[in-house]
């Protein structure tokens, strides 16, 4: 079941690595500029984002105890909730990228962005009500979170991919701050009460 979990959030990651651009005609100097200006600080929220995976993946084994899943996962999705809406800052303080419907472009995006973050929030709260003190309903609880996290990762991506086209994409590829964090940690693991198939 982490598995899906693990899977959507790094699925989440690459999905911001998309932050970039939407094709048009404006000078390469301005495109790179704005790139720049949102990539500076987009690496530290796909950190954020990558070391929460990461956590997840560490304190999910068979052996792991109900309440340390719970306190890891609800943290881990604070904190790329936390991530999310400062993607949502970083993108709407750039301004409009410069090329056609850029504004339009730019303000779907921010939107995408804080409903994702809010959508995350939500997770941390049905992870916060699970019952650790019965393994077996809070690994079914568990399963339900991931199958919202499944839908959320697949779901709501129109506005950043329409952000990653044309002029603008290229050059945020261009930038080290989008490029995507090297991950830390191996596979994922299945959660305390499932076996890993």
């Amino acid at each position: 079941m982490n598995k899906k979990l693990v899977a959507a959030l790094s699925g989440g990651a690459v999905l911001l690595m998309a932050l970039s651009g939407c094709g048009g005609d404006d000078s390469e100097t301005k495109t790179n500029d704005w790139a720049k200006k949102v990539c500076d600080q987009v690496q530290p929220q796909l950190t954020k984002i990558a070391n929460a995976n990461t956590s997840i993946q560490q304190a999910t084994s068979d052996s792991s105890k109900p309440a340390d899943v719970q306190k890891t996962d609800s943290a881990a999705f604070q904190s790329i909730s936390d991530a999310y809406k400062s993607l949502g800052t970083a993108v709407n303080g750039a301004g409009a990228p410069p090329v056609v419907d850029g504004e339009q472009t730019q303000q779907e995006a921010v939107k995408e962005l804080n409903a994702t973050s809010a959508s995350y929030a939500g997770l941390k709260q049905k992870v916060d009500a699970l019952d650790t003190k019965d393994q077996a309903s809070f690994a079914d609880g568990l399963k339900g979170v991931a199958d919202e996290l499944d839908k959320l990762s697949k779901n709501g991506d129109q506005a950043l991919q329409k952000l990653q086209s044309g002029d603008v994409g290229k050059a945020m590829a261009k930038q080290p701050g989008c490029q995507k964090p090297a991950p830390s940690g191996g596979g994922a693991a299945a959660p305390a009460g499932e076996s890993a198939s």
